[in-house]
């Protein structure tokens, strides 16, 4: 992985993980899924991203970093456009 590579951290139960997977895929962004519940080294990351809580789904890319938590395609279109990808 690489920073122009969009990460999104999961778990399995999430239903807005499943959400945002879905409108990535609509839109044919691709994306490397790190799911919480099989690697428990992810947990401290997105943690650090999200003063202290374990939000997901928490999308990464560079810089540009954000929980899309209670998910909505604007809050989706307004990460996108910060990570460069819209």
């Amino acid at each position: 992985m690489d920073d122009h590579d969009l990460i999104m951290y999961t778990t399995a139960w999430c239903g807005d993980c499943r959400a945002a997977k879905r409108a990535l895929e609509a839109r044919g962004i691709p994306f490397v899924e790190i799911d919480l519940d099989a690697d428990p080294g992810a947990v401290a990351r997105v943690e650090s991203l999200n003063g202290g809580r374990r939000s997901v789904p928490t999308l990464v890319r560079g810089d540009a970093a954000a929980s899309l938590s209670r998910f909505s395609p604007a809050k989706l279109d307004a990460f996108l456009a910060t990570a460069g990808l819209r």
